[in-house]
C-alpha cells in the first residue's frame, strides 16, 4: 500500500518552485548543479510545510516537462532527496515526501499562543481577536437568565437547541436562502462541524480537493482523518479561483469533498464572485462532489465596496451538493465555541446520528449566549464593532509594511482576518524563525 496522503499536481509543484528561484543569487554566488537546485527547492518546501509530509510527487517526466529541464536531471534530483531522507519510492506507487528520522514534522496548524506568552509576544499567527466587549457579558448574563429551565432536563441536545436551530434558519431566510430548523444542526465550532461533515463523508483513503494555500488548521484535521488532499492552485493576488482549474481537478479526481472559503479566503482574503460561486456549485453536482463552503469570514466584510455576493449556498437552495458552515468564532470571538451546518434534513440527520459516538452535543450555555445576542440585536451590534477593529488593525498592517518592506507585495483584502504577502524570495520558515527571537510571531 501506497504511503501517501496526498498529492502535489505538477503544475502547482512547477509554480512553487519557480516562484523560490525569482529572487537573483547573491553576487559572486557559485550557480550550484541543476539536479542540487531542484532538490534543494523541494527540501525547502517540504521543512516550510507548504508542500506536505507524505505528499506524491508527480512523475519525472512530468516534472520535467513543466520546469523546461532534463528527466535526468529531475530523476538525480529525486535520488538526491532519497539519499537524505526526504523521498520515499515504491516501484508502482510512485515517490512522497518525507523527513528524516529524528527531524520534527513541519508545523501544520496554527496554535494559538499560551496566555502567559502574549505579553512577550506580538502573535501574528492566530487570526482572532478579544471579546467585543460589553457584549460578550452581556450576552452570558442572558444566557443564565435564560437557563433555569434547560437545567430540569438532561441537557443533551445533538442537533443544538431548538430556539438556536430556529434562529439560524431564520436568519438564512433573511438572506435570501429559504431554510428550516430541520436544515441546521449546532456544532462545537467550525472545526467540530466540518469533522463531523469529513466523518461522515470521506472515510480513509478518500479524496478531498482543497485550495491551496488554505486554512492550515482545517487541512490538518483533514489529514488526520485520514483524507487524500487534492490541492487546486489559488490565483495570484485577489483572483482566487481558477474554474477552469476546478473543473478539471473534481472531473479527473473524482474527490468526495470539496472545501472551499469562498467569503475572504484563509489566507490570501480572496472574494469569490457570483459567477464563480455558481460555476463551482456547478462543477461539484456535475462530478458527484459534495461542497463544504466555510463561511466564517463572511460577517468580516472591512470596506463598502463591492457589494456581497449572495452566499454559494444561494446557488442550491435545498442543500444537496453544498454544505455550509458558519461560526461564532471569528465573527465575534475565538472563545465562544458555537458554529453550525446548514444542508439537506437528510444529511443533517446523519451528521446527528453520528453525533452519538462523538461528542454527544455543544454547550447549553454558549448556545443561549449566541441566540440571546441573535434575538436582542447585539450580535449585529457586536459585529460591527468587531469589523471596526479588524479594519483599523488592518490599515495599521497594511502601512507597516509598506514603510518597512517595500519590497513585499500584497493586494489588501477588502475583509476577512488575515494578508497574505510574497516576500521577496524569504523563506517563510526562517522568517518565522527570525520572527519568534525578536518577539513577532508569524506562521511560515
Amino acid at each position: 500500500m501506497a504511503q501517501w496522503t496526498s498529492a502535489v499536481g505538477t503544475a502547482q509543484l512547477a509554480r512553487l518552485i519557480t516562484s523560490q528561484q525569482e529572487r537573483p543569487p547573491a553576487p559572486g554566488a557559485r550557480k550550484a548543479p541543476a539536479y542540487r537546485t531542484l532538490a534543494d527547492g523541494i527540501r525547502l518546501l517540504v521543512l516550510e510545510g507548504r508542500v506536505p509530509v507524505a505528499a506524491r510527487l508527480p512523475a519525472e517526466r512530468e516534472l520535467a516537462v513543466a520546469l523546461s529541464l532534463s528527466r535526468t536531471t529531475v530523476a538525480a534530483a529525486y535520488e538526491a532527496l532519497r539519499t537524505e531522507g526526504f523521498l520515499e519510492s515504491r516501484r508502482g506507487a510512485g515517490s512522497w515526501t518525507s523527513v528524516p528520522a529524528g527531524n520534527p514534522l513541519p508545523a501544520r496548524g496554527l496554535e494559538p499562543l499560551p496566555p502567559e506568552s502574549l505579553g512577550s509576544m506580538i502573535d501574528l499567527g492566530c487570526a482572532a481577536l478579544p471579546a467585543p466587549e460589553p457584549w460578550l457579558t452581556k450576552a452570558v448574563q442572558g444566557a443564565l437568565e435564560e437557563l433555569p429551565p434547560y437545567a430540569h432536563t438532561h441537557g443533551d441536545y445533538p442537533a443544538g437547541l431548538p430556539a438556536l436551530r430556529r434562529m439560524l434558519a431564520d436568519r438564512y431566510t433573511e438572506r435570501g436562502i429559504p431554510t428550516m430548523p430541520e436544515q441546521i444542526m449546532v456544532t462545537t465550532g467550525a472545526m467540530g462541524a466540518i469533522d463531523a461533515i469529513c466523518s461522515l463523508f470521506a472515510g480513509r483513503g478518500e479524496r478531498i480537493a482543497v485550495e491551496s494555500p488554505s486554512y492550515a488548521n482545517i487541512l490538518q484535521l483533514m489529514r488526520a482523518a485520514g483524507a487524500r488532499l487534492v490541492p487546486v492552485a489559488m490565483g495570484a493576488g485577489l483572483s482566487g479561483w481558477d474554474m477552469d482549474v476546478w473543473r478539471q481537478v473534481l472531473r479527473d479526481s473524482a474527490p468526495r469533498l470539496a472545501y472551499v472559503v469562498a467569503d475572504f479566503h484563509n489566507p490570501t482574503g480572496a472574494l469569490a464572485s457570483e459567477e464563480q460561486r455558481r460555476a463551482m456549485v456547478e462543477a461539484a453536482r456535475s462530478a458527484g462532489t459534495v461542497l463544504i463552503a466555510d463561511e466564517t469570514m463572511a460577517e468580516l466584510q472591512l470596506d463598502p465596496e463591492p457589494a456581497m455576493p449572495r452566499p454559494v449556498c444561494s446557488f442550491d437552495p435545498a442543500g444537496s451538493t453544498v454544505i455550509t458552515v458558519g461560526s461564532a468564532s471569528k465573527a465575534f470571538w475565538a472563545g465562544m465555541r458555537i458554529g453550525w451546518v446548514r444542508a439537506a434534513p437528510d444529511v443533517i440527520r446523519s451528521l446527528v446520528a453520528a453525533r452519538a459516538y462523538a461528542d454527544l452535543g455543544t454547550p447549553v450555555l454558549e448556545q443561549l449566549a449566541v441566540n440571546w445576542l441573535m434575538r436582542t440585536g447585539g450580535w449585529a451590534e457586536a459585529v460591527g464593532m468587531r469589523r471596526a477593529q479588524a479594519r483599523e488593525n488592518r490599515d495599521a498592517l497594511v502601512a507597516a509594511v509598506r514603510r518597512e518592506l517595500p519590497d513585499w507585495e500584497f493586494d489588501v483584502p477588502g475583509g476577512g482576518l488575515t494578508l497574505w504577502a510574497r516576500a521577496g524570495g524569504l523563506s517563510g520558515s526562517r522568517l518565522a524563525e527570525v520572527g519568534e527571537r525578536v518577539g513577532v510571531r508569524v506562521p511560515s
